[in-house]
């Protein structure tokens, strides 16, 4: 069943985590989860979201999440779907791509 519109987020922060110092930083892999998602699911509904977790939006469930993520030292950028934590520290793409089929995404 294809959702209104997926949000995929994508929650980290400008400083790399302590253990992620070889990985790409967590708007670098914003952005290129980004550019993929656009090509494999081309034309498609979702949209992904950048929070800053140490300066999040209004918004109480991202605030809350956020809180999560620094007082859980989870290894950041964290990608979330819904409430399914689908990637920490260095996101895999499989992963990902699995989880939006589960909403009726299809690969172009």
């Amino acid at each position: 069943m294809m959702a209104d519109q997926l949000e995929i987020i994508v929650y980290g922060a400008d400083v790399l985590c302590a253990s992620c110092v070889n990985l790409p930083s967590s708007k670098e892999t914003y952005e290129w989860l980004e550019a993929a998602l656009a090509r494999k699911f081309e034309n498609q509904k979702f949209k992904v979201s950048y929070v800053d977790i140490f300066n999040p939006p209004l918004d109480e469930e991202k605030q809350a999440f956020a809180s999560r993520v620094i007082e859980e030292d989870m290894f950041y950028p964290v990608v979330k779907i819904k409430d399914q934590i689908v990637g920490e520290g260095n996101p895999r793409l499989k992963v990902i791509y699995a989880e939006m089929e589960k909403y009726g995404f299809t690969a172009v």
